[in-house]
């Protein structure tokens, strides 16, 4: 298949699951769906683009089992989270923005599908590298891989400790990796996309594997990421949240400040 009809199939699978996953969070009045939707049709985009595209089997084989385990892992974690808790104060904060519009939270969860279909690229670059076989390369993206699906893992499994502690209600998390970041899976997520980077070295698609560190960049320090998320934490946890700004650097790991 061409990268267009790819892409074009992508989206249409995906916009037709958003709708549905749209219609089902009306019903139960949890935006939250969203994320679970998005982590599943991520991990299936990738394992699709694996199985279509023309690359090496080694190329084919990494970057299937990359999005699967990945995409996997964030579709559970997520899925946990949402049908556990009730609808995060991000979403209830959109919702009152919007007055509850339907129409508007539609068009929310169509745009989910767009980004899919927009971080589908990296994994057809990497798929369709011919060239990739046994090497440094593989190597690299096989470790960077480890490193940060492990290191999402452990900031999301010290973050949900802290969360079921009725004792930390109110209160910031400054345990583990997040006292060295106050978005340390944020930042595990980003440097996840390095794999297939690493993975489409040589190809003839190289430079397309760079929209995924290059975009999920963007997006959580100016879009939907680190802006929601700290608006949310300021309006639920104030002056403690706001000293924690002061003291943790918002997405690179590094030593805390001294206060």
């Amino acid at each position: 298949m061409s990268i267009t009809s790819t892409l074009l199939l992508i989206f249409a699978v995906c916009s037709i699951a958003m709708a549905i996953s749209w219609l089902y969070a009306m019903k139960i009045k949890n935006i939250g769906v969203v994320d679970v939707a998005w982590a599943g049709l991520m991990a299936a985009a990738g394992i699709f683009c694996a199985i279509t595209s023309n690359g090496s089997s080694t190329a084919k084989l990494a970057t299937g089992l990359f999005a699967g385990l990945w995409g996997t892992r964030l579709f559970l974690t997520l899925y946990k989270r949402v049908f556990s808790e009730p609808e995060d104060g991000r979403y209830q904060a959109l919702r009152q923005t919007w007055n509850g519009s339907s129409s508007k939270l539609f068009v929310f969860f169509q745009g989910q599908a767009v980004i899919v279909t927009l971080f589908s690229i990296p994994f057809i670059a990497a798929s369709s590298n011919v060239s990739l076989d046994t090497g440094i390369c593989l190597g690299l993206a096989i470790i960077v891989f480890i490193i940060s699906v492990g290191g999402e893992t452990i900031a999301d499994r010290q973050l949900a400790a802290f969360r079921g502690n009725s004792n930390n209600r109110g209160k910031t998390c400054r345990q583990g990796l997040w006292a060295w970041s106050r978005h340390p899976n944020y930042f595990f997520e980003w440097l996840h996309w390095f794999s297939y980077v690493l993975l489409a070295v040589g190809g003839g698609y190289f430079m397309l594997s760079l929209i995924g560190p290059v975009v999920m960049l963007l997006f959580l320090y100016r879009v939907s990421g680190i802006p929601w998320t700290e608006a949310q934490a300021i309006r639920s946890r104030g002056e403690d949240y706001l000293n924690y700004q002061k003291e943790v650097s918002a997405f690179f790991p590094l030593p805390p400040k001294k206060q």
